[in-house]
């Protein structure tokens, strides 16, 4: 799979999936109206590519190299570090019947952190290369706890100044609020019923046209920040690291050392490496 062949699928996210998260992002307040059934439930999702749609949605943002901050670095931009599911689905009468993740990748949900009291989906899609997304794709064998899955972890780094910090908490795939198939049922009910409220939007006016989706493509949600990633955004020249590793084939400091330029083979690892210009 190419990059070229994800212009062909819907690019939905899930918000609030690690506890933490909303709260050092600065939008937890904005999601307090958003009640949920259980309480470490994740609070919704939101589209952040939608090819054909007449808004910003429409713009494909994904890049596997640059982030471009299009002028707007004054509005704070963050990595958001994630796993994305590359998944097939089945889509019958108007709604979705099913999710079948089939590949998984390091993912970078950039994101705008200026609160203006509009939707989510805003900060999200300013342009072209505004998110980041590895090409090399780790098949699924099975999206339950048994799966090749629940040995990975998420880690994300900014090397600034030749210097490399900390960006997010390093964080276990099965540390998720909701994974495997709590989440793929969540997501199914979610996108055929989701209702505008708060920062988020009614999500049927985004799928009416899913059948003619080559499938859809879903970051599952960011991981806590590092003390450096609370307080620091992205500047031009920043080099931004994430990667999804089998954490009981490598260790921390092989994603340390790969980054420092020593010769680190990386073989059941998804690594997505990106300058900011």
């Amino acid at each position: 799979m190419l990059l070229e062949d994800l212009k062909d699928y819907l690019g939905f996210a899930v918000a609030g999936n690690f506890a933490n998260h909303l709260g050092e992002a600065g939008e937890a307040d904005e999601f307090d109206v958003i009640k949920t059934e259980e309480k470490n439930a994740p609070k919704g999702m939101f589209p952040f590519y939608i090819k054909g749609h007449e808004s910003f949605l429409g713009t494909y943002p994904i890049c596997d190299e640059t982030i471009i901050t299009h002028g707007r670095e004054a509005e704070n931009l963050q990595v958001e570090a994630e796993v994305a599911l590359i998944c097939d689905f089945v889509y019958e009468d108007g709604k979705f019947k099913d999710i079948i993740p089939k590949y998984f990748s390091a993912f970078n949900d950039c994101s705008i952190r200026i609160q203006d009291g509009n939707k989510l989906s805003t900060k999200k899609n300013w342009g072209n290369n505004t998110k980041g997304i590895s090409q090399e794709l780790i098949e699924i064998d099975n999206f339950t706890e048994d799966g090749i899955l629940s040995k990975y972890h998420i880690a994300s780094f900014i090397k600034r100044d030749g210097i490399v910090h900390d960006y997010g908490m390093t964080s276990s795939v099965k540390s998720y609020s909701y994974f495997f198939n709590q989440l793929k049922e969540w997501m199914i009910n979610k996108l055929n019923s989701q209702e505008d409220c708060g920062p988020l939007e009614e999500l049927t006016q985004f799928t009416k046209n899913a059948k003619d989706a080559k499938g859809i493509l879903i970051a599952a949600g960011a991981t806590a920040y590092a003390e450096f990633g609370k307080t620091n955004y992205l500047q031009k020249g920043d080099e931004i690291f994430v990667y999804v590793y089998d954490a009981h084939f490598h260790s921390f400091d092989d994603m340390y050392n790969d980054m420092c330029g020593m010769d680190t083979f990386l073989s059941k690892c998804s690594k997505l490496h990106q300058v900011v210009k």
